[in-house]
């Protein structure tokens, strides 16, 4: 009996079962129901042929309309050209010692294949072909919305279509296959949802855009139902877990932390701090996503809950992406503190405690020094890298976690983290790229989340500007011009580039271009120029515009003594221009820089380039941020620049960002993909499903902690989470 989890091999064959798990990563029946046609055909309502672009991997349905067949001049053999028509455009089939009398004036067919061009006309190369010219083919297409899948070179979208008959020839047949539906009744009558099995098959063979618009309805509420399940059984399961209460204690190290402060915490930093001290102060664990603008005080507010925590007999633990981030906490955390951050040394307070700082690239005698600190308690504050999910690092008694640019971490690694606390921390996790509602909910929906808007008085903002070069190369003259000016004035500057250079392979401070940036054809790629690279500008600007001034390279390759010398030689006034990779994106705070100009700003995403600018103006003189691209100003991606220029409010570009990016990459490679079920829900456009189904998961686990009442939906989670066996859930 045919059920969804029968290898496709027992339905389509061992050689397309082979193609299809392959290529994509179909292996049951299951998968195969689940794989949604990405668009639907019909004479006329198709994607306009003059739409398409050179280097699409494409399907097309079109009408022949010409057929040559004549000897090829230089060699042996035939060359058949077809051109294809769609009412809109046409294009040329073209191929070599190949017949095709099937291939006639007036049919219409399905065409595969990469598009390429041949003297400006688009062309296929030896494309599959599917001719719709008998009686069931052309009855289909003609009076219903044709499907096409996302395929590969191997695996067609009609072998799709056909393998899927193979499984369902009619709704009845499609109702014995999906009669366990994931989505309770009381939850589809609430939302006027339509059974699973009428879903999926509308999906694949709709009649209607309205037969696919309810579809996809129903099938994105259970990609949603199924994500909040499992992210409310994780904040469940946290909420059950019991840790220890860390209660401020009058005249600790909070307060001698805010008596040292040169500064007035904000309104926010207040509010917020409040909360954080309230919620450190229960038994239940704390699992709180603090979101700022970028030089908000995020870390101002991290550190008074670590002293409030070292109040209380625990130690608290700082995990920062880069050691250069790291390096800049502990230091920055040490200076605040002065004395009360030296405890135990001749010099430092003994109401204090120490700050030790543990990263991958500490010499051995040093590193066996942090690791006895941490191990022994002495250490109450840690801060580090990577290296501090290592086997071999032990806490006394860890109490706080915090996690800094939660963006650049997984899931797993915050709990790994976690886990070496006796009884489980409390958790902060901080990120300075705003979050929409829909990602917060969806991404860190674990999380219950905090927001600090207000910056910090006597700040002297940010304007931006793009140096579009390609259109007026004299306006990059002029950038390095103000790079001088400001230098003269005593100031300082940043250049960011987006390659180290030396023909480095991939670097981990290297951009991200999927976090915002445009995708980029391979065909397109290959003509577009390297990237700009720190060594190379470097070398250009020491000896041209910015000759004579005191210019030094900072990127992930230096040594970690090498970078913390240089960035202490630039936050000390002996440098100049620092020219660097996105190695200083996050947490860099060096007050007398006020201009940024970023190389090949196009190559970097909305969030990242919100995040660089943020380097600048964090004292009080006015800052300047100049992102120059070679990019038409006319572009879609001049317009995005545009857009980050003319605005500051980084809640508005985390919108800006979302619209340009993939689902998948805005879930995170813990949450996206096949990893997360999420292949039709947009946290852009269906914020109302994903807050709909968060309330309902919320409910349905209040009513049914196991959800013993409705193993359909408990068996969609667990498949979800087969990779971590969803402990967490037998806990909820």
């Amino acid at each position: 009996m045919l059920t969804l989890d029968t290898p496709l091999a027992k339905v389509v064959g061992d050689r397309t079962a082979k193609a299809m798990a392959e290529d994509l990563h179909l292996h049951v029946v299951r998968d195969l129901v689940r794989h949604y046609p990405s668009r639907y055909a019909r004479r006329g309502e198709m994607t306009a042929l003059t739409d398409l672009q050179v280097g699409d991997r494409v399907t097309v349905l079109g009408q022949v309309r010409k057929v040559d067949t004549r000897p090829m001049r230089n060699r042996r053999g035939s060359i058949t050209e077809v051109t294809v028509g769609d009412g809109a455009g046409s294009m040329r089939l073209v191929f070599f010692n190949h017949k095709h009398a099937r291939m006639v004036v007036g049919a219409w067919g399905l065409f595969a294949g990469t598009v390429s061009s041949w003297h400006g006309q688009l062309q296929f190369n030896h494309p599959d072909c599917q001719l719709l010219d008998d009686a069931t083919d052309a009855g289909e297409w003609a009076s219903a919305m044709l499907p096409i899948y996302p395929a590969s070179k191997n695996v067609s979208s009609w072998v799709l279509q056909k393998s899927l008959k193979l499984v369902f020839a009619s709704p009845e047949t499609a109702d014995q296959l999906l009669d366990a539906d994931p989505v309770p009744a009381p939850v589809r009558r609430r939302h006027g949802l339509m059974p699973l099995a009428r879903a999926i098959w509308l999906k694949h063979h709709p009649e209607t855009p309205e037969d696919v618009e309810q579809a996809d309805h129903r099938l994105k509420w259970d990609e949603a139902l199924v994500l909040q399940v499992t992210l409310a059984a994780r904040r469940r399961a946290a909420a059950l877990e019991p840790g220890i209460a860390r209660p401020r204690r009058a005249g600790g190290l909070v307060d001698a932390v805010d008596r040292v402060l040169p500064f007035e915490l904000t309104g926010g930093q207040r509010e917020v701090g409040e909360a954080l001290a309230a919620e450190i102060g229960r038994e239940q664990p704390m699992h709180r996503l603090l979101q700022g603008e970028v030089g908000s005080g995020k870390t101002v507010v991290a550190l008074r809950a670590m002293a409030q925590v070292v109040d209380a007999g625990g130690q608290a633990a700082l995990l920062a992406p880069t050691e250069v981030l790291a390096a800049q906490h502990a230091r920055g955390i040490a200076g605040l503190l002065g004395p009360l951050g030296r405890a135990g040394e001749i010099d430092g307070d003994p109401a204090g405690t120490r700050v030790t700082l543990l990263t991958g690239s500490l010499r051995a005698a040093a590193r066996r020094t942090a690791l006895a600190e941490v191990a022994d308690g002495r250490a109450g504050i840690v801060v580090g890298t990577h290296a501090l999910l290592s086997e071999g690092v032990e806490f006394a008694d860890l109490g706080l976690v915090v996690v800094d640019e939660q963006h650049r971490f997984g899931v797993e690694q915050r709990d790994r983290l976690r886990a070496k606390g006796a009884r489980p921390p409390h958790v902060l996790v901080m990120t300075a790229t705003p979050i929409p509602r829909t990602v917060a909910m969806t991404v860190y929906g674990d999380l219950e989340t905090l927001t600090l808007r207000q910056l910090p008085a006597g700040r002297g903002g940010v304007s931006s500007s793009v140096v579009p070069v390609g259109e007026k190369p004299a306006w990059l003259t002029r950038a390095w011009e103000r790079v001088r000016e400001e230098v003269a004035q005593g100031r300082q500057a940043y250049v960011v580039c987006p390659r180290i250079g030396d023909d480095e392979a991939a670097s981990g401070d290297q951009p991200d271009d999927a976090d915002g940036a445009p995708e980029v054809t391979a065909e397109a790629a290959a003509d577009r120029r390297p990237p700009l690279a720190v060594l190379d500008v470097a070398e250009q600007l020491r000896s041209g515009p910015l000759a004579g001034l005191r210019v030094e390279v900072l990127h992930g390759r230096l040594a970690a003594e090498e970078k913390e010398a240089r960035m202490r030689a630039f936050a000390a006034r002996e440098v100049d221009v620092l020219v660097a990779t996105t190695v200083i994106e996050v947490g860099v705070d060096v007050p007398n820089a006020t201009v940024m100009v970023v190389m090949d700003a196009d190559r970097f995403g909305v969030s990242q380039l919100h995040q660089l600018r943020g380097r600048v103006a964090r004292g009080k003189h006015p800052g300047l941020c100049l992102l120059v691209s070679e990019a038409s100003t006319s572009s879609s991606t001049g317009v995005r620049l545009a857009q980050v220029a003319a605005t500051a409010d980084g809640f508005e570009l985390a919108r800006l960002d979302l619209e340009t990016r993939r689902e998948g990459d805005v879930l995170g490679a813990a949450q996206s993909g096949r990893r997360s079920g999420v292949k039709l829900l947009s946290l852009l456009r269906d914020e109302d499903v994903i807050a709909q189904a968060r309330s309902e998961a919320a409910a349905l686990l209040e009513a049914d902690l196991g959800l013993a009442a409705h193993p359909e939906l408990a068996a969609a989670v667990a498949a979800l989470n087969a990779g971590d066996r969803a402990d967490w859930l037998e806990r909820a």
